[in-house]
């Protein structure tokens, strides 16, 4: 599986982005994908999961009630609707997927993840 993330940019504090991630090769129903971010100087942190399946999802309690995470499978494409962005949410946006059976609880776990996108720079200014 190969992921290709794309939708950073450079916007301001209460813009909107949607950010996406296409997958290639097979992605099965069991398949829980991810986006997890990185800001300069600190370590990577789960943003949010979802079961490819279109079950279960998490948010880290940072975007909760602002990013609405969803995919279409029938494009093989994961987004990240991103709402009310803040300064703080200023990173580099990765997605991810497994086809590990994971419980959601566990979605938060970036060692759970087998596949890796090159990541989307997100700039929030103020």
């Amino acid at each position: 599986v190969q992921l290709q993330a794309s939708g950073g940019g450079s916007v301001q504090t209460g813009d909107s982005l949607r950010l996406s991630c296409v997958a290639s090769g097979s992605i099965f129903s069991r398949y829980v994908m991810g986006w997890f971010r990185q800001a300069p100087g600190k370590e990577r942190e789960f943003v949010s999961g979802i079961r490819w399946s279109g079950g279960r999802t998490e948010y880290s309690d940072s975007v909760k009630g602002r990013f609405t995470i969803s995919r279409d499978s029938t494009k093989k494409t994961l987004y990240l609707q991103m709402n009310s962005l803040k300064p703080e949410d200023t990173a580099v946006y990765y997605c991810a997927a497994t086809g590990r059976i994971i419980h959601s609880d566990n979605y938060l776990d970036s060692r759970k993840y087998d596949y890796w996108g090159q990541g989307t720079l997100v700039t929030v200014s103020s």
